[in-house]
């Protein structure tokens, strides 16, 4: 017997990355989860910072057009001691959110502990942790050349694993649905 009102949402997590950006992409149909696909966009062969963010740009468009997620889940920059490195990923995680604004795909922002915590009930959970659950999770065998793929999936999946708290304004992400959205409640933040 099959379900009338299933539904089915693609998830596009993305980790931010300036040498390598990871993807994944998740089908959701009701509460099965399914894998779609996974990669890493590489840049670290780049030595123009602009060039890489126009590259994460045109990688995320062609990503949304290639696969019509449903929205996009992306790991916010961790807190770390370099500021340099800090802004850099700030803005890759920026150029790729844009991507997602320019075709009105909604976006959903997570921290990285609250990502692992999701994925395997540990918010201090190894690269290599969160990969090997997932691919016990979507039974996948291919290991990734980078961990960075799984860390893009993880960002999906973890955005699924939220579908109960949808549409609640508790916690720390925070969703556009595209630019008027975000330009009407960030009013203070824009320079006229």
């Amino acid at each position: 017997m099959q379900q009338e009102n299933t539904k089915e949402r693609i998830i596009l997590g993305i980790d931010p990355g300036t040498a390598v950006m990871g993807y994944g992409l998740v089908k959701e149909t009701g509460p099965k989860i399914e894998l779609i696909a996974l990669g890493v966009v590489k840049m670290d062969k780049m030595d123009d910072h602009m060039l890489k963010l126009q590259r994460i740009f045109e990688k995320t468009v062609a990503l949304i057009d290639n696969y019509h997620p449903d929205c996009l889940a992306i790991e916010a920059p961790f807190y770390g001691k370099n500021i340099q490195v800090m802004l850099k990923l700030g803005r890759a995680q920026g150029v790729a959110m844009a991507a997602a604004l320019s075709r009105n795909v909604e976006i959903t922002e997570y921290a990285p502990r609250k990502i692992k915590q999701s994925i395997t009930g540990n918010g201090n959970a190894t690269k290599e942790q969160v990969a090997a659950m997932l691919q016990n999770l979507l039974s996948f065998k291919e290991t990734p050349d980078f961990l960075d793929a799984t860390d893009g999936l993880a960002v999906a999946v973890c955005h699924s694993f939220q579908r109960t708290t949808t549409g609640s304004k508790t916690g720390s992400k925070k969703s556009y649905s595209g630019w008027d959205t975000f330009a009407k409640d960030n009013a203070k933040r824009i320079v006229k």
